[in-house]
């Protein structure tokens, strides 16, 4: 239901003048921050949070809340005024400390669900992206959830992008899968000010964006973004249209109102200064004092809007409450979802999904994962286009489609950037645990993704294989080298390099369990021989993120630490070692962060450091090992890219056998003397 209140009226002109001043005030305290684009998208932000989006103080986590992103993050100011004068936790005070140290405005918006901020953007084209994500978490949800007469999920997702986002390629990515499935629960608003950093768009852009996302089969229509009743008119026909997202090109002046400013790159990323602020409320009309003027009258609009969302969020709850009486089983499986709760067994029943055989761990990785589907009804993903190669298809499971988002199988298309993204969205959303799979070589193509989802702290699986130079003859280019290394220094970010199946079990049950960041899990893609272990070394050590394997039966001379497929290299080390009467403790470590998470007395026990003399084997750039190992370790690595030849080949080339190994480790023993 939309409010009645007069788009033309001057009650409007006062709201939106109030959204331009809040923003100019802000940023001219903290002399820091983008003024332009808050006080050129005002008129039709108003009208969107004004009288369509339902949203709710009441309860932020509402799950049939409409979603909005600021895909533009640059404008958080438009975000920070919009929130506060719809009465979520962000008071004047807080405006005012706009951009200060442990500010809930900080320069660009950081996810925080209780203010209703979805998202966190600033890098321009991940809110984009994160949308499509939400559209397809909610499609998702209303198909397995909704009955006839229970429309429990029927909101909408709406967004706010700018030049910047249409320029990057994510969104390209993003928008042609957007309309290939038909997301007619998506409209964003292009806020087309043909401004940038440096100038005019014209510098660099040319694009015919309207027939580009007709292209991409959108609905497009375009608008005057300071006309309040063309605003309407377009949402509401965007709100009624089914079988197409909707863009609406709002075509609108940076800096509206600014006399010397407007349509400059001049008001993009800086303040206004005293003067020109001086001007510009001279020119609109607005009062000089007292600066974050909010009117009285303005306050009482917003109240309206409140109440009548408050009005539709009880009606949804009554529904809603009808809803478990007449379906109290899928009402339970609903409860279940939202709390992504997992079952008690859940790494007993990975493992015993598993035979002992020698097996690649992305195959593992595929049967341990259709035994994590049956056990965990949430968990929903696909790769980017490489579902035979990376064993993430779900079997049983349909396709998600245009038309039918019954499925749990998803088909992100060769668009692993914008895979990222929708990965973020669906755990945004709520609910659902997606995972994305890919070639650990593509990681980068989304890594913006990743490091926003360990930002932002969301449940996201990414299922990376053929991790090294022993996927063979596809050569360099798809060998990764420093891929490893990279992903381990994103904060908050657990990379898990399983060495064997039971391993690859448990690195699952870590992801599904870890709900406060994303898991990326390290796969080969060649068949690696099952690891003989003592009962006293199950691969439940991994929960650690490191763990004695095989030990001596006196104090080790040596440490011999692997990941993945290295371990069992130095387990064979180990036996040459025994046999030769020297002393050595084998420990696979797949998680580094998982090994630093713990007590330092765990730590010690596996590392002694009465144990000076350490081995570190891994096929990579593993220089990153320093800091476990210590500076005088033995780090065999690779620090040059790959070559094309059969893995076996590769393999003694690149001295990762343990006929190349044991010398190395004898020498090191012997210029490194007793402890």
């Amino acid at each position: 239901m939309a409010s009645d209140w007069n788009l033309t009226g001057e009650l409007a002109n006062l709201a939106a003048n109030t959204i331009r001043m809040l923003a100019a005030d802000a940023v001219e305290k903290a002399n820091s921050g983008h003024p332009g684009m808050p006080m050129g998208a005002a008129d039709y932000a108003l009208v969107l949070w004004g009288r369509h989006l339902r949203v709710t103080p009441r309860d932020p986590h509402w799950m049939n809340r409409d979603r909005f992103i600021l895909s533009a993050g640059h404008g958080s100011m438009l975000l920070y005024a919009l929130v506060h004068l719809c009465g979520y936790d962000i008071s004047m005070e807080q405006i005012k400390q706009f951009r200060q140290w442990e500010s809930v405005t900080p320069g660009h918006p950081e996810y925080d669900p209780e203010r209703q901020i979805e998202a966190t953007t600033g890098p321009l084209g991940q809110g984009f992206g994160a949308g499509v994500g939400m559209a397809i978490a909610a499609k998702m949800l209303a198909a397995r959830f909704n009955r006839p007469e229970f429309p429990i999920i029927d909101h909408r997702i709406y967004a706010i992008c700018s030049d910047g986002d249409l320029m990057e390629g994510i969104s390209h990515e993003a928008a042609s899968l957007a309309g290939h499935l038909r997301l007619d629960n998506l409209i964003y608003i292009y806020d087309d000010n043909k401004i940038s950093i440096e100038g005019s768009t014209k510098l660099t852009y040319s694009d015919d964006v309207a027939s580009r996302f007709r292209g991409y089969h959108w609905a497009v229509s375009e608008i005057d973004g300071h006309d309040r009743e063309a605003v309407e008119r377009a949402v509401v026909e965007a709100k009624e249209r089914i079988d197409a997202p909707s863009l609406i090109i709002a075509h609108s002046h940076i800096g509206f109102g600014s006399p010397n400013k407007q349509d400059t790159g001049g008001v993009h990323g800086e303040a206004l200064g005293e003067d020109e602020l001086r001007l510009t409320k001279e020119n609109l009309g607005w009062p000089l004092e007292p600066p974050f003027l909010v009117p009285d009258e303005v306050r009482a609009l917003f109240a309206q809007r409140i109440e009548e969302n408050t009005r539709e969020y009880e009606a949804w709850n009554e529904m809603f409450t009808r809803y478990r009486q007449a379906h109290p089983e899928l009402a339970e499986q609903w409860d279940a979802m939202m709390a992504k709760a997992l079952p008690d067994d859940l790494e007993s029943k990975l493992l015993a999904s598993l035979e002992p055989e020698k097996v690649a761990t992305r195959k593992a990785s595929g049967t341990v994962l259709q035994a994590a589907a049956e056990l965990v009804p949430w968990l929903v993903g696909g790769s980017a286009d490489l579902a035979p190669s990376t064993n993430t298809l779900l079997k049983g499971e349909s396709s998600v489609a245009a038309g039918r988002f019954e499925g749990r199988n998803m088909h992100f298309g060769v668009r692993e950037h914008a895979m990222g993204a929708v990965l973020n969205g669906m755990s945004l959303y709520g609910g659902w645990i997606p995972y994305g799979a890919t070639f650990l070589v593509f990681s980068d193509y989304m890594r913006p993704p990743i490091r926003l989802a360990a930002m932002m702290g969301r449940q996201v699986v990414y299922v990376f294989t053929h991790d090294s130079v022993f996927l063979g003859e596809d050569g360099p280019t798809h060998q990764p080298i420093e891929h490893l290394a990279g992903l381990r220094t994103v904060p908050n970010l657990v990379v898990i390099r399983p060495a064997d199946g039971p391993e690859t079990a448990m690195a699952w049950a870590a992801a599904l369990r870890r709900k406060e960041g994303p898991t990326a899990l390290i796969l080969t893609r060649q068949s690696l021989p099952p690891i003989e272990r003592p009962p006293a070394a199950d691969a439940s050590g991994l929960k650690q993120g490191g763990y004695v394997l095989l030990d001596s039966d006196r104090p080790p001379e040596v440490l011999l630490i692997g990941t993945g497929s290295e371990v069992h290299l130095l387990v064979e080390v180990w036996r040459r070692l025994g046999e030769a009467g020297r002393s050595a403790r084998v420990i696979s470590m797949p998680s580094l962060e998982l090994f630093q998470m713990q007590p330092e007395s765990y730590r010690e026990s596996v590392l002694p450091s009465s144990c000076a003399r350490r081995v570190v084997v891994e096929a990579a750039n593993a220089d990153c090992w320093r800091a476990v190992a210590g500076t005088d370790a033995l780090i065999v690595g690779i620090n040059r890219f790959g070559a094309s030849a059969p893995y076996a080949v590769v393999a003694e080339q690149f001295g990762f056998t343990a006929d190349a190994i044991y010398p190395q480790v004898v020498e090191y023993l012997s210029h490194h003397g007793s402890d």
